[in-house]
């Protein structure tokens, strides 16, 4: 290889890094100060309702960022607030649409009636998706309430940190 070749190629290879660098500069990410404060805005709401709560959330690749269980919280929910925010952090809709597809809504027939059977599916209310300008940074997963509860929690998680998230 001359060395025009060899440093055409190197110049080449200098640009598209930089281009790459620059693409990752934009894709918004969840930091953990941001997951940490979701985690204590559900965890307060929870305190002052009196539940105890299990407070998952994950980031666009559905990695555990920060994750709370309260005092008395049920045991058996640590995993299921985790299992809601990992699959919110993978699909752009709540838990609760996942029931609404696998079991129908308002007496109308489901629309994806085997979906509850696929790993990982969780079909009621607690887990919504982290949403940046249109693209999903993460997830967040409560348990410990009634699903309400629980989603109402996770609503006023992501409701606290929206301007951050922008």
């Amino acid at each position: 290889m001359s060395k025009s070749s060899a440093g055409c190629l190197a110049a080449a290879s200098l640009m598209l890094c930089a281009a790459a660098a620059q693409a990752l500069d934009r894709v918004p990410v969840l930091s953990l100060e941001v997951a940490q404060t979701m985690s204590r805005t559900c965890e307060t709401l929870a305190k002052v309702k009196g539940w105890r709560m299990n407070i998952a959330v994950v980031d666009a690749g559905t990695n555990l960022i920060a994750f709370s269980r309260m005092d008395q919280a049920f045991l058996g929910s640590t995993d299921i607030a985790i299992s809601k925010a990992k699959f919110s952090g993978s699909f752009p809709f709540s838990t609760r649409y996942a029931g609404e597809l696998t079991f129908g809504k308002d007496g109308k027939p489901a629309p994806v009636p085997g979906l509850a059977d696929i790993p990982g599916v969780v079909t009621f209310a607690g887990g919504l998706p982290i949403m940046v300008a249109g693209v999903q940074v993460g997830g967040i997963g409560v348990s410990g309430g009634s699903p309400d509860e629980d989603e109402q929690c996770a609503a006023a998680a992501i409701d606290a940190v929206k301007d951050s998230l922008k």
